[in-house]
């Protein structure tokens, strides 16, 4: 193996005690052993590392050449390597995984997060409820997307019961979920669970042109930013939007970080990387146009051209 690449392992490997080589990333796996690694590790321990191999071939070939293992994931707890996802599962199933990490998995514990259920969440829920021993089971991903199903908890879960509902969590669902409340909304579709959570971080939002016109009209206007080229701004542009520029970038320096942003593009693509750079910059009110500058031109204003 290569002198660089092992290096590279071998600091990985030392610079946290549990570290998963996997396809894709915690939030997002790429493959369905990954994806079941990721489930194995939740449900014992909320902090680890992962380490994406598909993003460095080198690296994706150079790990199973170091563990002398030829599949991906890969498990290591201090410094050890404990094998793939089959390895991990037959462990985990006769807890000799929770004894391979050891005080981590202890510590790892988080107190039973505070969850608040509306009265109509509260009817909903227990009239799901139906075989004993069943509880709400909430699965909260690194990406904070929220699930929720009905199931037999599991020995390892962290369970609360609020308004005589159980709801069982694995741990890192429960670090994720302290002053989450959940309330039961009528769509149009029928009845929907409408989860909020404070711990989860700004992502940008979207807003359709009607919501745009709208909101320009009234009296809290947004900062609209317009990423486009200044050819194509040249030629169609909405009245009141500032370019991407570096003028508008030292002034967004001192701006406050909740004044709340739009960005546009042709169709939504550019504006949608831009206004995650934004968000990633601070900003909490950061709302991609849907359709772009093209869709404002079909709904709301045909005057503006079309390219």
């Amino acid at each position: 193996m290569d002198s660089g690449v092992k290096g590279r392992i071998e600091r990985l490997v030392g610079e946290r005690p549990v570290v998963l080589f996997m396809k894709g990333t915690r939030g997002n796996p790429a493959c369905g052993f990954s994806a079941r690694a990721v489930q194995i590790l939740d449900s014992l321990i909320a902090d680890y590392a992962t380490v994406d191999v598909l993003a460095d071939p080198e690296l994706r070939e150079g790990i199973k050449v170091y563990s002398s293992w030829p599949t991906i994931p890969q498990l290591y707890i201090n410094g050890e390597f404990i094998g793939g996802s089959d390895i991990m599962a037959a462990l985990y199933e006769s807890g000799g995984l929770e004894e391979k990490l050891g005080p981590l998995a202890a510590l790892a514990a988080p107190p039973p997060p505070r969850i608040t259920l509306s009265p109509l969440a509260v009817k909903e829920l227990t009239a799901a409820l139906e075989e004993p021993g069943e509880a709400v089971r909430l699965d909260i991903n690194a990406r904070f997307i929220h699930d929720l199903a009905i199931g037999v908890p599991d020995p390892r879960d962290v369970i609360v019961e609020v308004s005589g509902v159980r709801i069982a969590m694995n741990r890192a669902t429960a670090a994720r979920a302290d002053g989450l409340s959940i309330d039961l909304l009528q769509t149009p579709e029928g009845p929907a669970f409408k989860i909020d959570n404070p711990n989860e971080p700004p992502r940008v939002k979207r807003m359709n042109v009607h919501d745009l016109k709208q909101r320009l009209e009234g009296p809290d206007r947004p900062l609209l930013i317009d990423v486009r080229t200044p050819e194509e701004r040249a030629i169609a542009s909405i009245e009141g939007s500032r370019a991407f520029d570096d003028a508008l970038l030292r002034e967004l320096e001192s701006e406050a970080k909740d004044r709340p942003i739009v960005v546009l593009c042709h169709h939504g693509s550019r504006s949608q990387r831009a206004a995650e750079q934004l968000v990633a910059e601070g900003f909490r009110q950061v709302y991609n146009l849907v359709g772009g500058i093209d869709a404002w031109s079909v709904e709301v204003d045909p005057s503006v051209p079309r390219y």
